[in-house]
């Protein structure tokens, strides 16, 4: 299969995911076909041994999800808030490691053009001049890791399951983050 096809499969795999063509889409599947060539893994096969840590939460995560198959119900798929267009593939087999960031040298002429141009450009562009691609060192926790959760606790306070050492000890306490007091959420009484 050339490149070109290669391309072409899996971008409709991740468009189909998605439900629509976008830039977010179009550079996912480039960033994820890089990553998982330089870890010499067909991005046409079923990623075995792959934990991704992506650092956005946008379109080209789905991309990412659509291709490799990690997901975060699988504990494969990890969500580092960075706000940035990267990811870090991790073979948890022998421990190597690339991470892929977008780096639109020409982002201010990009967002001058109509969406469908810009979608035919990113789908166009050599690797070398829209993705940053190093080799880093990642250990991957074992608490991280897809299978069965390595700890489980109580909290003491709500009484909820916490799993895989996600607690905190507080004064004696077992505790989720929640009661410990980093709370995203907040009860309304009475509701």
């Amino acid at each position: 299969m050339t490149k070109t096809n290669e391309f072409d499969v899996l971008f409709r795999k991740a468009k189909e995911f998605h439900g629509h063509v976008c830039p977010g889409i179009i550079l996912g599947t480039r960033l994820t076909i890089a990553g998982l060539r330089e870890l010499d893994m067909n991005p046409l096969e079923p990623a075995r041994n792959l934990v991704v840590y992506m650092e956005i939460d946008r379109c080209g995560t789905d991309a990412v999800q659509a291709i490799t198959g990690c997901s975060l119900g699988h504990r494969n798929l990890k969500h580092k808030d960075f706000g940035k267009f990267a990811a870090t593939f991790v073979d948890t087999q022998n421990g190597n490691a690339v991470r892929v960031a977008i780096d639109e040298k020409n982002r201010a002429e990009h967002d001058k053009l109509d969406i469908k141009e810009v979608i035919r450009l990113l789908s166009e562009i050599p690797d070398d001049e829209i993705l940053k691609i190093e080799h880093v060192r990642i250990i991957v926790p074992k608490e991280d890791l897809p299978g069965f959760p390595v700890e489980k606790a109580i909290c003491n306070k709500c009484g909820e399951q916490i799993s895989d050492g996600r607690h905190v000890n507080a004064n004696g306490m077992m505790l989720c983050k929640n009661c410990a007091g980093k709370p995203y959420y907040t009860v309304i009484e009475g509701a």
